[in-house]
């Protein structure tokens, strides 16, 4: 009998979740899969001034709505469309525009803090947990911030020694205690890749 499935992915900033996540969409059938990312759900902060938005500690869970952010996986799993918010990552507030995302059957619930937030990991099926070294992760956050979000080269390391990586010792490497599987990924992982796919075979997204 056909299924849904909500798989969490977590790990650090950098660890290859994108990449991880991809690999599970084609396995599933891109057309049945919808991304629910943590990067959606970051508190509206528009009533601050932009100097204490930058301020803001991002990595630490109460930096998220995990409230709404369950709400709406939890709609998708039992086949109700939501309107998803839109962060703008420059500016650090939620875009007036929502996204409207319509239920597929298999959700892949995918940022850095969602197997701490237990509202959310509450509603997985499987959760993975990405580890990979930290050198390689921070290098590919550094590369990230500057190209896609507009950030220099000072604001990304100060943020990164003053909140990602104590963040990151204190939530998000702790949270790996929650994960059904611990994947490393330092690079394209053949036996992790293999590990993955036989998981997900077993499960059929439903196809209304």
């Amino acid at each position: 009998m056909a299924r849904d499935i909500v798989i969490g992915l977590a790990g650090g900033t950098g660890c290859g979740k994108t990449t991880v996540a991809d690999m599970i969409a084609r396995e599933l059938g891109e057309d049945n899969v919808v991304m629910v990312c943590q990067d959606s759900y970051y508190r509206d902060l528009g009533h601050m001034s932009l100097e204490d938005r930058k301020a803001v500690n991002f990595d630490h869970p109460d930096a998220v709505d995990a409230d709404l952010m369950a709400a709406q996986v939890e709609a998708l799993r039992e086949g109700r469309a939501v309107d998803m918010p839109v962060y703008d990552f420059a500016a650090h507030t939620r875009r007036p525009e929502t996204q409207r995302v319509e239920p597929r059957g298999a959700l892949i619930v995918e940022g850095i803090l969602v197997l701490e937030l237990q509202e959310v990991r509450d509603l997985m099926d499987v959760k993975i947990y990405i580890e990979t070294d930290d050198d390689i992760r921070f290098i590919r956050r550094l590369r990230r911030d500057i190209q896609e979000r507009g950030r220099d080269l000072d604001s990304v390391i100060g943020q990164y020694l003053n909140t990602v990586r104590p963040m990151h010792l204190e939530f998000v490497e702790k949270s790996r205690r929650y994960a059904d599987f611990i994947l490393p990924w330092r690079v394209f992982n053949t036996a992790a890749v293999d590990m993955v796919r036989n998981m997900v075979r077993g499960f059929t997204p439903r196809k209304d």
